[in-house]
Formats: C-alpha cells, sequence, structure tokens
C-alpha cells in the first residue's frame, strides 16, 4: 500500500522515503482513496480466486501504508466470506508490541471473525520500523521476537490461566478472550529477509519459511539452498510447501504490452519508495556476524555492493529487472513458464505476488490481477501436486460461518 504522489526528484529533495520523511509531503485526503482502492483490489482478488490475500507491518513510511496489519484484515474479513480465499497477516513483528499479548488477543479476533480462515506470520520486523521508528534496541530483537512468539502460542494453547515471567514482558495473569477458532491455533509462516537465524528457527518450529525479497528468485537461488540444507540437518522433509518467497509478477497480453503498462510504475517503486537512506537499513546489531557474512561481498571482491541492493536497482531498466528475474514481467505465457521454472528449481511452493507496485492506478492493477487469475494461475496449481499442504486453514468439524447480511439503512425524509 504505497502513496503514489512522491515527486519526481524526491531521490534529490528527500533523505529517505522510510523514517524521516517529512509530513509535508503526504497528502491524506490521496491516501484516503488509496486506502479504499488497496482494499478494493483484494477484495477482487479474493473473489477471483487467489488462495489467500495477504497484509503486513511497517511504520514511518511512504513505502507501504498498513501501519496495521490487524486493522485492514478486520476491514477484509466481512467482505470475503462468500469466497474460498483465506486472509494472510503477515504480519506482527511482536518485538514491537509491549506486551505482545496484544498480538495474541487481535489476531484470535479476526481468525474468529473470519471464520478460522487465518493465517499468521511473524516477522522479526525491518529495522527501519523495529530501530529507528519505535526504537527498539537492535541487539534485543530476537531474543523479543522469540518471547513473544512464545508467549502468543502459550496464550493460544493454554486451557487455563496462567503467569508469564519473561526477560522483556511479566504478566501475572494471561487469559486472552477469545482464543482462535482453529484449534490450538491459526497456521503460523516465519518471513525473513535472508537471516541465517531465521531459517533456523522456521526449521526448529517446523513452519514455512518465507523470503521477503524484491530482487527475485534467481538472486535467492544459493540462499535457498541454504535454507533446504537446514531443513535437512533438522530433520524435517523437502516439501516445497515448507517455503515461499515475495515476487512482483506483471501481466500483458503480451511481453510487449507489459512493459507497455507497467514500466513507469516499477520504475516509480525502485526509484522512489525504496530511496532509503543507507543508515536506516540495518543498525549496528540488528543482523548478526553471521548473517551479514552470508549477504555481503567476498573479502577482497570486485563487487563491493550487496546483490540486493536498491542504490543498484534502481538503474535498471524495465529489460534487465526483466532478465535478472526481479520483475516476473510479460504475457500469460511467460509469467506461468518463469514462475513454474523458478518453483520447480527452488522448490518454492508458496508465491506471494506483488500484482500492484509503485504508483500503479486501480484500474491498471485489477486487470493485472484479473488476468493472472485467469491465465496464469490456472496452470500451476498442479505444480507439486503430490505435496501435503500442511501449513493452511483447515475446515473445522461441526461449523457453519455466519451469513454476513448487507448494509442496511433506513430511508429518512
Amino acid at each position: 500500500m504505497p502513496f503514489d504522489g512522491l515527486p519526481e526528484d524526491f531521490q534529490q529533495r528527500y533523505r529517505s522515503v522510510w523514517v524521516d520523511i517529512p509530513p509535508e509531503v503526504q497528502d491524506v485526503k490521496r491516501i484516503h482513496t488509496l486506502y479504499n482502492d488497496y482494499l478494493d483490489e483484494l477484495e477482487y482478488a479474493a473473489v477471483k480466486g487467489f488462495d489467500a490475500i495477504g497484509v503486513n507491518e511497517h511504520h514511518s513510511n511512504a513505502y507501504g501504508m498498513m501501519s496495521s496489519p490487524n486493522m485492514m484484515g478486520a476491514a477484509l474479513a466481512r467482505r470475503i466470506t462468500d469466497t474460498q480465499s483465506q486472509l494472510l497477516v503477515m504480519g506482527d513483528a511482536v518485538s514491537l508490541y509491549n506486551p505482545p499479548i496484544r498480538v495474541a488477543e487481535e489476531l484470535a479476533m479476526l481468525d474468529v471473525l473470519s471464520g478460522g480462515r487465518l493465517i499468521t506470520g511473524f516477522p522479526v520486523g525491518s529495522s527501519q520500523d523495529a530501530n529507528f521508528a519505535y526504537g527498539v534496541p537492535p541487539v534485543t530483537m530476537r531474543a523479543k521476537h522469540r518471547e513473544g512468539l512464545e508467549l502468543v502460542l502459550k496464550a493460544w494453547k493454554s486451557k487455563e490461566v496462567f503467569s508469564f515471567n519473561g526477560r522483556f514482558t511479566k504478566l501475572r495473569y494471561v487469559n486472552p478472550w477469545p482464543k482462535p477458532l482453529q484449534d490450538p491455533h491459526p497456521p503460523i509462516w516465519m518471513p525473513g529477509s535472508g537471516s541465517v537465524e531465521t531459517m533456523d528457527l522456521a526449521a526448529e518450529m517446523d513452519i514455512p519459511f518465507f523470503l521477503l525479497s524484491y530482487f527475485g528468485a534467481d538472486f535467492a537461488e544459493n540462499m535457498f539452498k541454504k535454507y533446504w540444507s537446514r531443513v535437512e540437518e533438522a530433520g524435517r522433509d523437502y516439501n516445497p510447501f515448507r517455503t515461499g518467497m515475495v515476487q512482483l509478477v506483471m501481466v500483458g497480453d503480451t511481453d510487449a504490452e507489459a512493459k507497455r503498462l507497467y514500466e513507469k510504475h516499477v520504475q516509480y517503486f525502485y526509484q522512489r519508495c525504496t530511496h532509503i537512506y543507507p543508515g536506516f537499513t540495518e543498525a549496528p546489531g540488528y543482523k548478526t556476524i553471521r548473517s551479514l557474512k552470508e549477504v555481503l561481498p567476498a573479502k577482497g571482491s570486485s563487487v563491493k555492493s550487496r546483490p540486493d541492493s536498491f542504490a543498484v536497482a534502481q538503474k535498471y531498466s524495465w529489460d534487465e529487472l526483466v532478465e535478472n528475474g526481479i520483475v516476473i514481467g510479460g504475457s500469460p505465457d511467460t509469467v506461468r513458464e518463469r514462475l513454474e521454472a523458478v518453483s520447480k528449481k527452488s522448490n518454492i511452493g508458496n508465491w506471494i505476488l506483488m500484482l500492484h507496485i509503485g504508483s500503479m492506478p486501480r484500474e491498471l492493477a485489477m486487470h493485472n490481477i484479473g488476468l493472472f487469475a485467469e491465465k496464469v494461475k490456472p496452470g500451476l496449481s498442479n505444480v507439486f501436486a503430490e505435496a501435503e499442504l500442511r501449513w493452511w486453514p483447515k475446515p473445522i468439524d461441526g461449523f457453519q460461518a455466519a451469513t454476513v447480511s448487507p448494509v442496511h439503512r433506513e430511508e429518512t425524509k
């Protein structure tokens, strides 16, 4: 949910789109329209047969204006009841909440409200959001994340009132009402940007790891190799639904039309929405030395920047973005073939698709969503037909979801 009104000279006039972007850039009346457009797009995706629609959390920025994913989830929960789509909240950064029991309560409410259709994700949180916007000390991030997740899970699963005496949170009474409708709780996914500790935690908890990257599956190939080796070391199976990835996808009737329709909106995203002051991206202590070694160029390398550098991507043309796999764009056949190929190459069973990007207007986003749903998605449904989809909401025995009535307004004279 980006702001689409950043000026053309944004990079020259302002230091960063995140953390210290001046309030003068805001057009709140425009943001009102954008919020409703974005919710319309998500509802349309549900109607068109997407398996789930997703919301997330960011702060103090014009890149993604969902400071509360649970509010957006609540706005959607009663609007998709006549579809088969699930609701993905990925997610609540528990290290930002004090106490994190609030996360357990709100997600349980969403699960009950949606009729047991919730999928949850628990990111550690970006440095921009957590360390700079919310003031969480970087070296405490992972410990707070793990403890917060422990509290949420115990609150959902416990059959009695209990006390919690953690390092960061101390509660005499933990007793959330209601519990989730799904028993013992909704499926949990673990999103991350590539830290090995996040991969290890996902393997340890036996839940899927989702790579949040705007650089495509080709860039991520070696990262997934490392992830699958950790899965093997943990004694888990090679189930493709154990992993997933974010991917920018732009569908046109032809390859040439996709370029014509989407190029300027993708350029807007990389040139303005990812214009982040480097000092905000990873505060000292946010990422461990072990994880930094996995992503930084080797000592003595002629390459001086990381392969996932936004500063480099800002200069790419549409053709370079497509050739590098950062964007999968083109005709329905082109998009389907490329998604299927990278799915099989890295054993990726889930895709979180960015079908609205940058300054794309509502009508064009709807066009992209519709083309993908009608002409791409059907050809991908059986790529991993033999694999067991274990991390997904299941029908609840003896439960009938409530019928949502239309809005009634009494006529007045």
